[in-house]
């Protein structure tokens, strides 16, 4: 199993950084001069309307697309995202939303391609690692033998994340890690994104749930028409969040989101 040979850079050093990155198809342009900055130990969420261009950035940084010009360093070296191998190897892993979980059980999932032996599968080497990892992130899945058909949407995104972790990243991508999950399996998801940035990686989310993106994120990195359009912290307002993605200083939506902050404040505030 390959890893990276340099190990993660101190919390709060930039390990990725974008700058005037565009991505054209054809005449027409997906990004326009993208400017993105992730740091160790950071939750950065990227957020925006269908069409802003998430998906199109995280796939240049998965190495799918390679982006018509601009300069993406990574631990402060020009780099170039040629492949998605070429991403795996410096230390960029992406779970995409559907997690693609495709073996039996969890061990063999999590292993799948990166067996610890190249000619026979070391399988108490591979119980022992994936344990221990489990164990790290404080994963809720009673067995590593537990078949995949068994776990819930919450567990499987646990396997498809952990998975991820195996090369050793320095950056992970999550692509709607939340989506279509109960509230119990949402927050289980959640605190394994906190575990991750405990760790002191650098993780990039994407996600269109705002509350999940408030309890997780530092920085919200808003995209509209492929293009930068803010940067908030968590505690910046639903109208502000509202009206950087949708363009709009005042609509129904942005309305009703600050009815529900209010509504939630007083609950909130109210007496037991």
């Amino acid at each position: 199993m390959q890893r990276n040979d340099i190990g993660l850079p101190p919390k709060g050093t930039t390990i990725l950084k974008l700058s005037n990155v565009s991505k054209n198809f054809g005449a027409v342009s997906a990004l326009t001069d993208i400017e993105l900055e992730v740091k160790a130990g950071e939750v950065v969420a990227l957020v925006g309307d269908n069409g802003a261009g998430k998906s199109t950035l995280i796939k240049v940084l998965a190495g799918v697309h390679q982006p018509t010009s601009g300069r993406i360093e990574f631990c402060g070296q020009e780099v170039s995202l040629d492949s998605p191998s070429r991403a795996l190897e410096l230390g960029i892993a992406t779970v995409f939303q559907d997690g693609a979980l495709r073996n039996p059980d969890v061990v063999a999932n999590l292993f799948l391609g990166h067996e610890i032996s190249p000619w026979i599968l070391d399988e108490v080497s591979m119980e022992v690692r994936a344990w221990t990892l489990l164990r790290e992130l404080a994963a809720r899945i009673p067995s590593v033998r537990e078949p995949i058909a068994s776990l819930s949407g919450g567990q499987r995104q646990t396997v498809a994340i952990a998975r991820s972790l195996l090369l050793d990243p320095k950056i992970i991508m999550l692509d709607e890690p939340t989506a279509a999950l109960g509230v119990a399996q949402t927050a289980e998801v959640l605190n394994l994104i906190e575990r991750v940035r405990e760790r002191g990686l650098g993780v990039i989310i994407i996600s269109h749930n705002m509350e999940d993106v408030r309890a997780v994120a530092d920085r919200i990195v808003v995209l509209r028409l492929g293009k930068n359009n803010g940067v908030f912290t968590p505690d910046a307002s639903n109208h502000e969040l509202v009206a950087s993605i949708t363009g709009a200083t005042e609509n129904s939506v942005s309305r009703r989101a600050d009815r529900k902050a209010v509504e939630h404040a007083e609950i909130g505030g109210s007496p037991a």
